[in-house]
């Protein structure tokens, strides 16, 4: 099954909690996008958020996906106190080839996927010719405010940091 993640952290070491899912899911990439220095998206009295996105290629279930990602933040000790707020780590599956969820535990495509830089943009530096529900990634992207797209800095490839 080939799945679209995308990850991000703005607290403590944001790198090395990005770290622990290329690491994680080293054997199962398909391709990474650079990791992008963005801002924070719904709550904004919050730091920067470091984001990437990954595609894998696994042999997982959805649902053993998903609870791996949560495996994940919970080793980076990650609480949800506040909805759309600080985290140590996010494990967000975007998109998953053949299949669609609308189960409140695992929705796929992401509801939110389409109107967010943070997400579209590393995404499409991963795959130029990716697709989000049959519309191609370059065109919402030209959907959305161009400040939001401008505001998500490529800083390397996650080697590189």
């Amino acid at each position: 099954m080939r799945a679209v993640l995308s990850i991000g952290s703005n607290m403590d070491d944001r790198v090395k909690l990005l770290r622990t899912v290329f690491d994680e899911f080293a054997s199962d990439i398909v391709a990474a996008s650079p990791v992008y220095a963005t801002p924070p998206w719904g709550v904004e009295d919050q730091d920067e958020f470091l984001n990437a996105t990954l595609i894998v290629e696994v042999e997982e279930t959805p649902l053993e996906l998903l609870r791996r990602g949560q495996r994940l933040e919970n080793e980076a000790e990650r609480v949800r106190v506040r909805h759309w707020g600080p985290r140590t780590l996010d494990v967000d599956i975007v998109d998953i080839e053949g299949f669609s969820s609308t189960d409140p535990e695992l929705t796929v495509p992401h509801p939110y996927a389409h109107e967010r830089a943070f997400v579209l943009v590393p995404w499409l530096a991963a795959d130029p010719d990716a697709f989000l529900n049959g519309t191609p990634l370059e065109e919402l992207i030209a959907k959305l405010p161009e400040d939001d797209v401008a505001e998500v800095r490529p800083l390397g490839a996650m080697e590189e940091l």
